[in-house]
């Protein structure tokens, strides 16, 4: 373990710096925030001097996923003053972009603070001479990026952290495209915010309009299930987040009327009180939702995250026991029902021909589908069976929505779904589970299950078995020295098989693994202190389903083990 860094006293510079920080702040409660702990640290309390001095860190960086941090004052956190300055760069970024005096639509969540960074953010933009269109009330992220295309707007800003710790707050840009800015935006965006004056000084007006695009959404979306049969009994919830109620809306607007929420986690509440991490993904985190399933003997369970715009799936497996499925699993079966059900597959004949890696031959105007390099590789098998395109990019939809045209499907792993990128360009938990209930009440109008299709997908293309393995390092600059070690001297054999390196800098810190059979990926992560590796083996069934899996879950199992023994060699020494 390295040793503290933390200050233990207060020095001048980070004294003044603090002073300067409270005389620019126009939020009356942040200043004496941040006085209180100025105080504190001048009076010798080391544990306020390390707060200080944390908070001062900033200023909080902005990335293609735009801000998130801690609510609380000082540079280097989610505050009035930050946002304002961040909304000041945003609207030079617009201007010199092309965009002056366009509309910009901002929504938000319910998360601490969200209210108040919204109207701050609107009040900028407003003075900045663009016309600020307000959705009503705290929604879900994917009306917001709906919403800029509805209304051919220049970007939309979403105020939300989506399923961070309660804590947390956070600041997501959209561009006029409707999907989430990539680079170089961030960097000319963060460039415009270093040089936006104090906030104090940015000018704020009033002027924005209010505009409640729900109605139009709900439209656009409750008409995705194209199934003759509604007969589905769901159990839902929104993690205290702002999904339940459009949820409800739609899946009743498509016919789905057999709808039972987690009653306890229905409404907003940013303290977030029944789950330790508002997460479907993390342990613990659905089973208040698994728990509904099998009291109200439900067909399917839904969670959505705080924002709704992503989407996780339950089962009842054969033996009655519920179970939430993989993020992969839901993407495969998804990205097959949509393909299955498109009136055209195949190209027209009239464009160009592209022949895949394999062989395989499409058209480049058949539909495309697309997943990130961490996902499973079995959608580009389903794809190849339909006659269809298949895409992987990087990690994050702000590539997906990118991946080409024709896209009429997009997942990524950690539960993001885009069923319906003409409506939204971006995950979109709401309109997933839309679908996912056709999916779900046309199998059982056929005496079928989802674990059936994943037998069918499996017995066809074979079983792909995935995992994740993290390992968790704080020190930023150890986490790039163990990235530096594995590819300086990359294993060369992993799951008893001869593997060869691939090296994705500098498009993206990755680091790719593949044999026969297999394929790892290790990248730090973007938004936790991890090191983080994705795992795939693949096992053909050979007439004999169950022992496939068995063999495909013994390699995992040997994958994983040899994995967390290259890590640990080539680990640096002060990693934790």
């Amino acid at each position: 373990m390295p040793e503290s860094t933390e200050p233990t006293r207060l020095t001048p510079d980070l004294r003044d710096a603090a002073y300067r920080w409270i005389a620019d702040d126009p939020d009356q409660s942040a200043r004496e925030e941040l006085q209180t702990v100025l105080a504190r640290a001048m009076a010798g309390d080391t544990a306020a001097v390390a707060d200080l001095a944390d908070r001062m860190a900033g200023p909080l960086a902005f990335g293609t996923a735009g801000l998130r941090g801690p609510v609380r004052a000082g540079p280097n956190g989610m505050n009035t003053a930050v946002v304002v300055r961040t909304t000041a760069g945003v609207a030079r970024w617009l201007a010199d972009s092309g965009h002056a005096g366009g509309t910009v639509v901002i929504g938000r969540d319910a998360r601490h603070g969200s209210d108040g960074f919204a109207t701050a953010a609107a009040e900028v933009l407003s003075a900045a001479g663009f016309a600020v269109s307000v959705l009503p009330s705290p929604l879900p992220t994917p009306l917001l990026a709906f919403a800029v295309g509805h209304l051919g707007a220049a970007a939309g800003i979403q105020i939300t952290a989506s399923h961070n710790p309660p804590d947390d707050n956070g600041y997501k840009l959209y561009d006029h495209t409707g999907v989430q800015i990539v680079p170089p935006a961030d960097q000319r965006i963060e460039a415009a915010i270093e040089a936006s004056p104090p906030a104090r000084q940015v000018l704020r007006a009033g002027g924005a309009t209010t505009v409640d695009v729900l109605d139009a959404y709900l439209a656009a979306t409750t008409t995705l299930p194209r199934g003759r049969t509604r007969d589905v009994r769901i159990a839902a919830t929104a993690l205290h987040g702002v999904g339940a109620d459009v949820l409800e809306d739609a899946l009743r607007g498509a016919g789905f009327t057999d709808v039972h929420l987690v009653d306890t986690q229905r409404e907003p509440d940013p303290d977030f009180p029944t789950v330790a991490f508002p997460n479907p993904e993390e342990p613990g985190a659905t089973d208040g939702l698994l728990g509904l399933a099998a009291e109200v003997d439900a067909d399917l369970a839904i969670a959505l995250d705080p924002d709704a715009d992503r989407c996780a799936l339950g089962v009842p497996g054969r033996d009655g026991a519920w179970r939430m499925l993989r993020g992969d699993d839901t993407g495969v079966v998804l990205g097959e029902h949509v393909l299955s059900g498109l009136d055209h597959v195949g190209g027209s004949g009239s464009g160009e021909l592209i022949v895949e890696e394999d062989g395989t031959v499409t058209e480049s105007d058949s539909p495309l589908v697309a997943t990130t390099i961490v996902s499973s590789s079995l959608l580009g098998e389903i794809a190849r069976a339909h006659g269809a395109r298949y895409a992987e990019t990087l990690t994050g939809f702000k590539w997906l929505a990118r991946a080409g045209e024709g896209l009429v499907f997009a997942y990524e792993e950690a539960l993001g779904l885009c069923v319906a990128p003409d409506v939204v360009r971006d995950k979109d938990g709401i309109s997933a589970a839309l679908v996912a209930c056709d999916v779900v009440a046309t199998l059982k109008a056929e005496g079928r299950t989802v674990l059936d299709v994943l037998d069918d997908l499996a017995e066809r293309h074979g079983v792909h078995a995935t995992d994740q393995v993290s390992l968790r390092i704080a020190d930023l600059t150890a986490r790039a020295e163990l990235m530096t070690r594995l590819r300086t001297a990359p294993p060369t054999e992993l799951g008893g098989v001869t593997v060869t390196a691939e090296d994705l800098l500098p498009e993206a810190d990755v680091l790719r693994l593949r044999g026969d059979g297999v394929r790892v990926l290790l990248r730090p992560s973007g938004t936790e202190p991890k090191l983080k590796a994705y795992l795939e083996v693949t096992e053909q069934p050979g007439g004999d389903l169950a022992a496939a899996r068995s063999r495909a879950a013994e390699r995992l199992d040997t994958l994983r083990g040899d994995l967390d023994r290259v890590l640990a060699e080539s680990a640096p020494a002060e990693a934790p």
